[in-house]
C-alpha cells in the first residue's frame, strides 16, 4: 500500500543518470512531483516521460520539480534520457528501497505470469515536504496534463 497523503514524504537519496546523488531534502521548499514507473524505454513509461518533458516548462516556471524514479541503472537511465532528451532527473532503485519506503513495490501479472515490480504511482510532495496526494494505477498519457491541472497550471 503506498504512502498515504498528509503524511511527511519518507526521505531518501538515490543517484541520478549522472551518477550525482540526489536527495529529497534537497528540494524542500518547492513542489515535487515524484513518480514511480516500471522501466525506461517502454511504450508507457516512455509516454509519461515525454509528456512530462513535453510540459517541462510549464512546471519549471512555477518551480516544481519533476523526479522519476524506477529500478533500472545509472546507465540505462542515461540513455533512456539521451534518447527522449527528458529535462529531469531519472533515480536509480535498482535494489528498490525507495520503491518499498513508498509502499510502490508489489505484485504484479502481465501475460498470465506473476511476479514483483513497481506499481506505476506518482506522488505530490508539498513545498513543506508532506505528500499533498498520491496518484495510483496512473494513465501515463494523461498523467502529466492531470498534475497540471491539481497545481492550477492550466
Amino acid at each position: 500500500m503506498p504512502a498515504l497523503a498528509g503524511i511527511p514524504a519518507p526521505e531518501f537519496e538515490l543517484f541520478d543518470e549522472t551518477n550525482t546523488l540526489r536527495k529529497l531534502a534537497d528540494y524542500r521548499g518547492r513542489h515535487v512531483i515524484l513518480y514511480f514507473y516500471p522501466k525506461d524505454d517502454t511504450p508507457g513509461c516512455t509516454k509519461e516521460a515525454c509528456n512530462f518533458r513535453d510540459d517541462y516548462s510549464a512546471y519549471e516556471k512555477a518551480g516544481v520539480a519533476i523526479l522519476g524514479v524506477s529500478p533500472d541503472s545509472v546507465a540505462s537511465h542515461a540513455k533512456f534520457k539521451q534518447k527522449f532528451q527528458l529535462s529531469f532527473p531519472l533515480l536509480a532503485d535498482a535494489e528498490h528501497k525507495v520503491c518499498d519506503l513508498y509502499g510502490v513495490w508489489g505484485p504484479k501479472k502481465f501475460m498470465g505470469k506473476e511476479y514483483h515490480g513497481v506499481l506505476r504511482t506518482t506522488f505530490l510532495i508539498a513545498a513543506d515536504g508532506t505528500i499533498q496526494k498520491v496518484y495510483e494505477n496512473v494513465r501515463p498519457a494523461e498523467h502529466s496534463a492531470e498534475l497540471l491541472k491539481e497545481l492550477g497550471l492550466t
